[in-house]
């Protein structure tokens, strides 16, 4: 029971940061939960709290949802989620997250140095932001940094930001959940920390969304570029310990 009160805990935390950002959920709480559990049990737990931290965002910044663009990055998105999904069983992930950690490394310190560049947000780029990013959210249960980076480039209004990355993520969180599901990835022991798990995230969400209406647009920016940097380090150093295991 103290597992999970701590559990609970972190979890909340990570939906608050997550909310604000735009991501970072899953990179802060998969290591965690992996100090309690298997890869795989907290693959499945984290999913849940993305998904129910993200639904939370997404109902309460629906106003700026940019529909055309939750479209074009969020069908890739899907179709390529349930590819990496399916893989997660026969893919090792350690390499795959040290270059998406090297990737994101580069891109927000460059982006960090040069706060004025931005991304002209083309149909091509869009396209393969939201493949790229589904495919790696279904396999390595960390896709959020890569749509960050993508969509933060565009220079988005903040709240038509969180909204539409919110929105993106609860499709594609609905599509590998029940893949990791029926691969019986979750153990039934772990079933009660759903319920909790539900709440907390999106009361996070709200508590996230109460912050973002008080931190100024080009704050915001800095402080996911900061994010996607942290999270390349985590990734790069969770990905250098599978190799040494």
């Amino acid at each position: 029971m103290n597992d999970l009160i701590l559990f609970l805990i972190v979890a909340f935390i990570t939906v608050i940061i997550g909310t604000i950002a735009g991501f970072g959920t899953s990179i802060i709480l998969l290591p965690i939960a992996l100090l309690f559990v298997d890869f795989k049990t907290a693959l499945v737990l984290v999913a849940i709290t993305h998904l129910s931290g993200n639904a939370g965002a997404t109902t309460f910044f629906r106003h700026g949802l940019d529909k055309g663009l939750f479209l074009l990055f969020g069908i890739p998105s899907v179709i390529l989620t349930i590819i990496g999904a399916y893989l997660v069983i026969y893919v090792p992930q350690n390499i795959l997250q040290i270059i998406l950690g090297i990737f994101l490394s580069i891109f927000s310190v460059y982006s960090l140095i040069n706060p004025d560049f931005k991304v002209s947000a083309s149909k091509n780029k869009t396209i393969l932001g939201g493949g790229l990013s589904g495919f790696l959210q279904g396999l390595i249960g960390v896709g959020g940094p890569l749509r960050g980076a993508f969509l933060i480039s565009y220079n988005l209004d903040k709240f038509k930001y969180i909204a539409t990355l919110a929105a993106i993520a609860v499709i594609v969180d609905a599509t590998r959940i029940p893949v990791y599901l029926l691969d019986n990835l979750l153990e039934p022991q772990f079933y009660f920390y759903i319920p909790p798990l539900i709440i907390i995230s999106i009361v996070g969400s709200y508590a996230g969304k109460m912050i973002v209406n008080k931190i100024p647009q080009r704050t915001l920016k800095k402080f996911v570029l900061v994010g996607i940097s942290l999270a390349s380090v985590l990734l790069i150093y969770g990905g250098l310990k599978l190799v040494m295991r």
